[in-house]
């Protein structure tokens, strides 16, 4: 019974006598969802547009932060610096369309794959030699992304909101905002979830396979850039950085593969409710440490009653 108490009940009891503590854990949370989110994006684009589960989509945010930091380090003004580094994640969305994915079309999906494999091992080769291999930090204050705190008392208690976490959240809501539009306005965003829905039929109407995959490739490496770009600023710039896209995994678990709201959603989700179970149940119970494994045991349970996702089309097989 004391430890049904210590599951069911403690952790309850616990939020409701610290409103402004759990308040706190819940913004760290969401901070943490919105950048999960985030690189989640960039693997539904790729893999809506093209059916290839990208990869490198983690060493590409390294590569963009480290590119935008690698130029000003160079002279190179840092508002100038960013719209330089756009074209090189251009350049870069060209040259994977050209040398590794066009040479591969119609060409099974795990080949695919592995390719994205070497993307990722050639981007850190390359990235070592150019830039090398010790942590940077990011050029925050020559980017103008304020790094002091808002402080609150909800409750008669204590919030602190650091101004370089709410610039990420409005930030990344902006950006979230706009792909959304381009998506569902624009006529390069129909064609892209038109590729997703039917292959065939799209290519068939005349829309350009090769244009899409450059143009999927470079949305995700503005998402790559801002991902870097806000987690750099929190945690430095270095390949170490790359982990962070395993926990875009649980995220595209969680909200299927090819649902831009499902990414979101999962994201956001998966980023609150790992920093509540750290705090309430994997310290008191579990000594700590359970963010590294708590998404993936997470979306492993929803795998096995909606192996789809929460927001995953159902496939149904006619035999």
């Amino acid at each position: 019974m004391d430890v049904l108490h210590k599951i069911l009940v403690a952790p309850f009891i616990d939020m409701a006598a610290a409103p402004d503590f759990l308040m706190q854990v819940l913004w760290e949370g969401l901070v943490s969802g919105v950048l999960y989110a985030l690189i989640a994006l960039g693997f539904v684009l790729i893999y809506k547009s093209s059916r290839i589960f990208n990869f490198a989509q983690g060493i590409m945010v390294v590569f963009a932060a480290l590119t935008l930091v690698g130029l000003h380090e160079k002279g190179v003004p840092a508002l100038l610096a960013v719209p330089l580094t756009l074209v090189v994640m251009f350049v870069l969305a060209v040259a994977i369309e050209r040398v590794v994915l066009r040479p591969l079309v119609n060409q099974p999906d795990v080949i695919l794959f592995m390719a994205t494999i070497g993307i990722t091992l050639f981007l850190i080769g390359f990235g070592e030699m150019i830039f090398g291999g010790e942590n940077k930090v990011m050029i925050t204050e020559q980017l103008m992304i304020p790094t002091g705190a808002y402080t609150f008392e909800p409750f008669g208690g204590f919030l602190l909101i650091e101004q370089k976490d709410l610039t990420a959240v409005v930030g990344a809501g902006i950006l979230v905002l706009v792909l959304l539009v381009f998506l569902n306005r624009s006529k390069m965003g129909r064609a892209i979830r038109a590729l997703g829905d039917d292959h065939q039929a799209a290519l068939s109407v005349g829309i350009s396979l090769s244009t899409i995959w450059v143009l999927v490739w470079f949305i995700a490496g503005i998402i790559a850039l801002a991902t870097g770009i806000v987690w750099g600023a929190r945690a430095g710039v270095s390949f170490a950085l790359e982990v962070i896209a395993f926990k875009a995994l649980p995220v595209l678990m969680l909200g299927g593969l090819e649902s831009v709201t499902g990414a979101i959603v999962g994201g956001l989700a998966i980023g609150v409710l790992e920093k509540l179970f750290e705090i309430y149940w994997g310290q008191p119970l579990m000594g700590g440490n359970t963010e590294t494994w708590f998404a993936f045991v997470f979306a492993l349970i929803i795998l096995l009653f909606r192996p789809q996702g929460l927001f995953g089309e159902k496939i149904i097989e006619r035999v």
